[in-house]
């Protein structure tokens, strides 16, 4: 007679072919962006509020790095806070990174690595290589925001300062010393142009703010990071998620100050167009 493999169940049949009852599970999937957008926001928090969208992922990603010993038990709570991004940079530096590869920020190699056995990963998103514009460095992804919020507005937009700039300019605080950040000049621009920029810029998914001589020791910009640039040092990490938190981007957390309209990444930009 014709055995039936849903009346002997899965375990029996996982006997019968000699494969483990486990291997037949459904892994768990990370969702890149959602993970590497808390590991911006949440360490930024006052509370452990989570992300929206992210805790599997990031529940995931902690388990993971505490089956490695590198996460205590009580921080497996899908929060990815100051804790798991020190642990996850831990394990960065555990296969041999460093510098920017080591920013606590999960790149598409080291998180499919960590998620080997345990989980898939999709979206997975990267800066991509490093190009040249208006006589500095940003990496392809930055340079592809930009060219749409130039389409966007009409106009070029030209470089004050570029990104992969480490000590380049005390002033930057470290927000330019690795990818997916840049000074954008305003010579000649009125304030309404100004605005103009900003709004573009927020729009293709950069944090982006309009800098005045009052605020510090430079002269009028635009200053933009691109969130979710896996390449951004961590104070810029901590800029992009301040904005989502409705700060400024500055030392003084004041409140953001400019354009408001929702807040996307530049992958959520693409998918809406």
């Amino acid at each position: 007679m014709r055995r039936s493999w849903p009346a002997v169940g899965l375990a029996a049949l996982c006997m019968t072919v000699g494969v483990p009852a486990d291997a037949w599970a459904a892994r768990p999937v990370v969702d890149m962006e959602a993970t590497v957008l808390a590991a911006q926001i949440d360490p930024r928090r006052a509370d452990h509020t989570l992300t929206p969208g992210a805790k599997a992922s990031v529940l995931a990603v902690e388990q993971a790095l505490q089956a490695r010993n590198l996460l205590d038990a009580q921080w497996v709570d899908g929060y990815f806070g100051t804790e798991t991004v020190a642990a996850y940079a831990a394990y960065q530096r555990s296969l041999g990174y460093t510098g920017l590869a080591a920013n606590g920020l999960p790149g598409t190699t080291s998180l499919t690595r960590l998620g080997q056995d345990r989980y898939t990963v999709a979206n997975p998103i990267g800066p991509g290589a490093k190009v040249p514009r208006d006589g500095y460095v940003v990496d392809a992804r930055t340079q592809a925001m930009l060219a749409e919020a130039q389409r966007l507005l009409g106009y070029p937009l030209v470089l004050d300062q570029g990104s992969y700039n480490p000590g380049g300019d005390p002033t930057s605080a470290g927000t330019h010393d690795g990818g997916g950040v840049v000074d954008i000049s305003v010579t000649g621009m009125t304030a309404a142009k100004r605005t103009a920029v900003a709004r573009a810029l927020r729009r293709v998914g950069f944090a982006a703010w309009v800098r005045d001589p009052s605020q510090g020791d430079w002269p009028w910009h635009i200053h933009a990071v691109a969130i979710n640039d896996t390449d951004l040092s961590s104070q810029a990490q901590h800029q992009a998620g301040d904005y989502y938190l409705g700060l400024n981007g500055l030392a003084g957390r004041g409140p953001d100050d400019g354009p408001r309209l929702p807040i996307t990444t530049w992958e959520q930009y693409q998918r809406g167009q």
